[in-house]
Parts: C-alpha cells; sequence; structure tokens
C-alpha cells in the first residue's frame, strides 16, 4: 500500500502508470469529487496542435459560424442568446 511522504509525494502503483500510460516527466492532474481523487493524464498541448488546421477546406460550410449555423438550423425570433 502506497504511503505519503513528508513532502506528500506518493509512488504510484506499476499497473495504474501502465493503465493511464504515465511514464517519467508525464504531466497529471487532479480532481476532487466528493471525497475521491481523480488522477488523469494531462494530454501535452503538442497533441491538439498537430491537428490544428486539419479540417480547414474539408467542411462544406465557409467557416465554423457557418457549419455552426448550418447544424443548429433557424432561431426562431424573439429567442436571443444568453450570454
Amino acid at each position: 500500500m502506497p504511503t505519503v511522504t513528508s513532502k506528500g509525494q506518493v509512488t504510484l502503483p506499476k499497473a495504474i502508470r501502465d493503465a493511464l500510460g504515465i511514464e517519467p516527466g508525464s504531466e497529471v492532474e487532479f480532481d476532487l469529487d466528493e471525497g475521491r481523487v481523480i488522477l488523469r493524464k494531462r494530454a501535452p498541448a503538442e497533441a491538439f496542435r498537430r491537428w490544428e488546421g486539419y479540417l480547414r477546406g474539408r467542411l462544406p460550410a465557409g467557416s465554423v459560424d457557418e457549419m455552426m449555423e448550418m447544424l443548429r438550423g433557424e432561431r426562431l425570433p424573439g429567442k436571443e442568446e444568453e450570454p
């Protein structure tokens, strides 16, 4: 059973590290949920940047705004968006 060191550190069990793909240098996030701690491997920003612009020219609409309007359909009169 892992224990907390005086520095607040804990060794993650190998099965957990393997399941989450956590390696030395990986960034993780902690959240609290009703007294439980949730550990997540943080996705590096590069993982998202490599897909930047991927759909440019592949969408049927000319812009994201046009695509969203096409998906949402016509707005009813008198229905304003909330800020």
